[in-house]
């Protein structure tokens, strides 16, 4: 063997290891498209997904509050109360399916979003134009990650990006970073359950004493 096909053989097997990924998602884009929710479930972990889903959700709100340091806390407070509970409702198997189908989960009932594109364009690899795309924009991380944006050709802000990671010697999805205006609706929603909340608490408590007359 001559010494320049060792690294030659080392790059070729490389390659084909980043390939692997690619035949999972193409895999999980199939059942997505045929509604297939126990094939999209085993290719899904959904502790880590639910973790990351509430984590993307408080650090919006916090990014998004406005209002006094004090008053900022307890609104993010009360906000991450709320965010892991609406992480659950979208972390479901039949949500996750609806939420890869077009980047936008209709079962939560939120607000129309203000960046959506007309063609709704999902996970879908109908071709191998298609899957070539989505190799040329996914990031490699190390040997056992690789990130995919979704779609491959859209802007950053109308695209959620997927996270696989390799287990029991296959790819699964642990993490969904959804896009810009999804996650401001969901903040949205979750500000406004806050704000009940709080009219909630006030009516409870009442208005503060007036303080005595003087004589």
């Amino acid at each position: 063997m001559r010494w320049w096909s060792i690294p030659l053989l080392a790059a070729l097997a490389w390659l084909a290891y980043t390939l692997t990924p690619f035949w999972s998602l193409y895999e999980l884009a199939r059942a997505v498209q045929a509604g297939d929710v126990a094939a999209v479930e085993s290719r899904v972990n959904f502790r880590t997904l639910r973790l990351s889903l509430a984590r993307q959700v408080s650090a919006t709100i916090r990014a998004e509050a406005a209002a006094e340091p004090r008053e900022r806390q307890r609104l993010t407070d009360a906000a991450a109360a709320l965010a892991l509970p609406v992480a659950e409702a979208l972390v479901t198997p039949k949500t996750v399916v609806d939420l890869l189908d077009d980047g936008w989960p209709q079962a939560l009932d939120l607000p129309d979003a203000t960046q959506r594109h007309e063609r709704r364009d999902g996970l879908r690899i109908p071709d191998l134009s298609r899957a070539l795309r989505y190799y040329l924009a996914s990031d490699m991380r190390g040997f056992r990650s690789v990130v995919i944006p979704v779609p491959p050709d859209r802007p950053r802000a109308e695209q959620f990006r997927l996270r696989l990671r390799l287990h029991d010697w296959g790819w699964r999805i642990v993490e969904i970073e959804l896009s810009e205006d999804l996650r401001g609706r969901i903040a949205e929603k979750i500000a406004a359950g806050v704000a009940r909340l709080r009219e909630k608490s006030g009516e409870k408590t009442g208005p503060d004493p007036a303080p005595p007359r003087g004589r």
